[in-house]
C-alpha cells in the first residue's frame, strides 16, 4: 500500500453527500479499462472494441463510505499514439485509476514508464492501479506489481493502492474505488492543512 493509505477516514470527514470526483482511467491499450468501466456502471459484462478517444461515464456510487457520491469517469485510449492526450484529461483531476494486464509481464516496463511519467505531472493526485486478468493462471500478484511499476519510488506523500481485480466478473472493482474514494479524502484534507 501507499503513502497514508492504511489511514482510516471518519464518516464524519467524507465528502457531502452527491459530491462530484474527476477520475481518469488510463493504462496501455487492451488492459481492460472500458471493461472495467461498463462493469462498475452497469454491473455486467460488456464485450468491447478498443477505445479510440475516450468514453465518459457517471457513476453515483450506492454503497460503502462513497455512497451518494457522483464519479465522472473519463476512460481514455491506451495505444501510444492517444498517450500523449492523457494529459490533458487529468488536469484537475479528482483522482487516477490505472488499469493493468497483470498477465503481460513483456509490457510492464512500459507501463511502469507510462504510469511514473502521469504520477509527475499530476503530483499528489491519487492512484488506484487495477491489476486486472486476475482470473488468467500467469497473472502477477499485488507485491510483484509494485515492484514491476515502481511505486514505491514516488513521492512519499504521494497516495497509491493496487488492487487485485477481474474486471470481467467484477472481482475487486467495489473495493478499489472505496480505496481509491479515501485517498481522494485524505488527499483533500492534507491540501487544506497546508
Amino acid at each position: 500500500m501507499g503513502a497514508s493509505v492504511g489511514k482510516k477516514v471518519s464518516l464524519l470527514k467524507s465528502l457531502p453527500p452527491n459530491h462530484s470526483l474527476h477520475v481518469v482511467m488510463l493504462g496501455l491499450d487492451s488492459a481492460g479499462k472500458t471493461t472495467a468501466l461498463y462493469r462498475l456502471k452497469f454491473d455486467q459484462f460488456l464485450n468491447t472494441i478498443p477505445t479510440i478517444g475516450f468514453n465518459c461515464e457517471k457513476i453515483k456510487w450506492t454503497t460503502g463510505k462513497a455512497r451518494g457520491t457522483r464519479f465522472m469517469f473519463w476512460d481514455v485510449g491506451g495505444q501510444d499514439k492517444l498517450r500523449p492526450l492523457w494529459r490533458s484529461y487529468t488536469r484537475c483531476t479528482d483522482g487516477i485509476v490505472f488499469v493493468l494486464d497483470s498477465v503481460e509481464v513483456e509490457r510492464m516496463e512500459e507501463a511502469r514508464m507510462e504510469l511514473l511519467r502521469i504520477a509527475r505531472e499530476n503530483y499528489g493526485v491519487p492512484i488506484l492501479v487495477l491489476a486486472n486478468k486476475q482470473d488468467l493462471p500467469r497473472a502477477k500478484n499485488t507485491r510483484d506489481i509494485e515492484k514491476h511499476l515502481g511505486l514505491k519510488d514516488l513521492e512519499s506523500n504521494h497516495l497509491w493502492h493496487v488492487q487485485p481485480t477481474c474486471a470481467i466478473i467484477g472481482d475487486g472493482l467495489d473495493q478499489g474505488l472505496e480505496v481509491l474514494y479515501d485517498m481522494i479524502i485524505t488527499a483533500k484534507q492534507s491540501k487544506k492543512k497546508r
